[in-house]
């Protein structure tokens, strides 16, 4: 896989004893930059360029494995943790535990085992379908724009997918006041239409609804300036869930009634 993607360079058995070697990630996982830990080493808080550098490596990342890789990979799994950084602070996608290639003829992935990931990463309509798609992984990838550029941990309210963040995020965008949402750490050291562009990015990938959502080349033209930024409607629209015609191994959506963060919803399917 393409170096922005893996982490993983090479094993070796010996003594009876297998190995994966992998290559040093100097700089750790993203989450120990944005979120440090007490007791960890003080480090500097990431710059700007650096944290953009970083939201255009993790979709670079994902566009590989959405459109450029001989199948289609859905993660799972994303979030800063997942993210490495190496000594130019490169992001690195990595923990593939929970990845799956799609055949040729599907474009979602059940898990009859239960909905693995992260809560305030996982897509809402996972919770209703049981189904990872491209589109669960923007979700996720979302989420992680909005952790970068607020330095905040996007903290899960409800197993809906929603999170304190990203509604916080929602009612800045409303007041006409997105950039209060930049991180304070940075003392406004930021390039502002960068930011407004990575917020309005995340806003749009956290769209509650899957079909709403920019796919993963479209993300990337927006990071690389290819693209103007999308346009984000002024309130969060409200969370569809459509009635489910099962057709084979695959399944059809139809228009459905409305729900909101307080749906009550269940979490049995998370491991």
């Amino acid at each position: 896989m393409d170096a922005l993607v893996c982490l993983f360079a090479g094993w070796c058995h010996q003594n009876g004893v297998l190995l994966l070697v992998y290559d040093l990630m100097p700089n750790g996982s993203l989450d120990r930059h944005l979120f440090p830990r007490s007791g960890d080493a003080p480090s500097r808080t990431l710059s700007w360029e650096q944290r953009y550098k970083v939201a255009a490596g993790v979709a670079s990342a994902l566009n590989y494995l959405h459109h450029d890789y001989d199948h289609v990979v859905i993660h799972r799994d994303m979030k800063p943790s997942n993210i490495m950084l190496d000594a130019a602070f490169n992001a690195r996608l990595g923990d593939f535990g929970l990845a799956r290639a799609l055949d040729a003829d599907k474009t979602s992935y059940t898990d009859r085992a239960g909905l693995p990931g992260t809560l305030g990463y996982i897509a809402p309509e996972c919770f209703h379908t049981g189904r990872a798609t491209r589109e669960s992984d923007v979700f996720g990838f979302g989420a992680v724009v909005l952790e970068i550029v607020c330095g905040r941990r996007n903290s899960c309210c409800h197993p809906a997918g929603c999170s304190q963040l990203l509604e916080e995020a929602w009612e800045l965008h409303g007041a006409g006041s997105l950039l209060e949402a930049v991180d304070p750490r940075l003392a406004g050291a930021f390039d502002e239409a960068e930011a407004e562009r990575l917020l309005l990015l995340g806003l749009a990938c956290s769209h509650p609804n899957p079909g709403e959502r920019p796919q993963a080349q479209a993300i990337l033209q927006i990071l690389t300036h290819s693209a103007p930024p999308p346009d984000v409607p002024a309130s969060r629209p409200a969370f569809m869930w459509p009635a489910v015609l099962v057709k084979g191994d695959e399944e059809m959506y139809t228009s459905g009634s409305s729900a909101t963060c307080s749906t009550v919803m269940t979490s049995s399917l998370l491991r």
